[in-house]
């Protein structure tokens, strides 16, 4: 099963601090925590898998690769590994864990999550999908495409104002974009916090809205974005461009463009990791004699030799004419895979001279050793 986002498994956007990060996991970790959840495998995942999106998140050098090439950037680090021993997440997050109770969060601490006056809503994510030929993905390559999205409005700086107008302090939630209620039981006492309906969490309100963007702050336009393909990427794989997403409301920050990458058909190649395979054809006379053919590879073309007696189905290697390794030195090899090519027709030269060489004594009888001691065990 394809692994989850990291983001999602914590419930956080990609600009969390690490205090937030900190937060969030220590929460899940709580929920999931064996001691509450005994003989419960489905929480016990759960408590692993948010372990495992902590522990890349809050490395700086992890959470950066992360965030360019998903999870293939960091395959074969501690966390893309996962975790398998619930002693062994406690022993790593010490901190997290040490110190206080599991239930502290729940019972008599005091939990503040509104948004910041004047920081606006973050913008959305945007997703496409990006189609490469062999030859880019070999060697990388700088695609410039054209991308509708929500940019900010140029007439009122993404205010959602009209000019000579301004913003004001919600109401209802004065600032804080949600909006508290308490209530008992014989549990104790709880808080249930919801989003602000008046001003939609964003905790300012337009008194008279911008006439281009209708309050909004952003309008959406066809703009020009470059994308640079590194070398080594996988169908499927993707990288993220940050803050080339929708602008976000009321001066928010920009979302992400997640470009998601798909590999053409190739004419002649069939990838295999990072090497590609190519089928030769020859003919008898040279797999028998040897030869020496140009193929093509995918920087132009090289030659081969093909040693006398080489038989179908042989594969031959020339290395590094494959595909660089993702965020690694090298690359791959090509794999020429021989065939013999037989003709459908034959004229009658052609066919003498093969009724001849089939009474040769080194192509009359092309049983190999093994088949024929196969054979010998069944004579009587």
């Amino acid at each position: 099963m394809a692994k989850r986002d990291y983001y999602e498994i914590l419930g956080v956007d990609k600009n969390a601090s690490k205090e937030e990060l900190r937060k969030a996991y220590r929460k899940l970790a709580m929920q999931y925590h064996p001691d509450r959840n005994p003989d419960n495998k489905e929480a016990e995942e759960k408590f692993k898998e948010a372990a495992e999106a902590y522990e890349v998140l809050s490395n700086d050098e992890k959470k950066a690769r992360y965030d360019r090439f998903g999870h293939d950037g960091v395959r074969g680090s501690y966390g893309s590994q996962g975790f398998t021993d619930i002693n062994d997440i406690f022993s790593h997050f010490s901190d997290i864990f040490s110190g206080s109770s599991i239930f502290d969060d729940f019972f008599g601490g005091q939990r503040t999550r509104g948004r910041r006056r004047g920081v606006g809503t973050p913008g959305s994510d945007l997703k496409i999908n990006l189609q490469l030929i062999l030859e880019e993905i070999a060697a990388g390559v700088t695609k410039k495409i054209k991308l509708k999205k929500l940019v900010k409005c140029d007439i009122c700086n993404g205010t959602g104002a009209e000019a000579g107008t301004s913003t004001k302090t919600c109401p209802v939630c004065h600032g804080s974009g949600e909006v508290k209620s308490v209530s008992r039981s014989v549990f104790g006492q709880f808080v249930n916090i919801t989003t602000c309906s008046n001003c939609g969490g964003e905790g300012m309100v337009v008194d008279k809205p911008c006439r281009k963007c209708m309050g909004d702050g952003r309008y959406q336009e066809e703009t020009n974005v470059k994308i640079d393909v590194p070398a080594g990427v996988h169908e499927g794989t993707y990288m993220t461009l940050r803050g080339e997403g929708n602008a976000g409301k009321r001066s928010g920050s920009a979302g992400d463009l997640i470009v998601i990458f798909q590999e053409i058909p190739h004419q002649y190649f069939a990838r295999e990791e990072d090497d590609i395979i190519y089928e030769l054809y020859i003919t008898y006379p040279d797999a028998v004699l040897g030869t020496e053919v140009e193929v093509p590879t995918l920087n132009g073309k090289a030659r081969l030799r093909v040693d006398p007696g080489t038989r179908p189905g042989k594969l031959l290697k020339m290395r590094d004419k494959g595909i660089k390794h993702l965020n690694q030195s090298g690359s791959g090899d090509q794999l020429v895979k021989i065939n013999i090519d037989v003709p459908r027709k034959v004229n009658s030269k052609e066919k003498e001279l093969l009724k001849e060489l089939l009474e040769m004594p080194n192509i009359k009888n092309p049983v190999s050793k093994d088949e024929k001691n196969f054979f010998k065990r069944f004579r009587i």
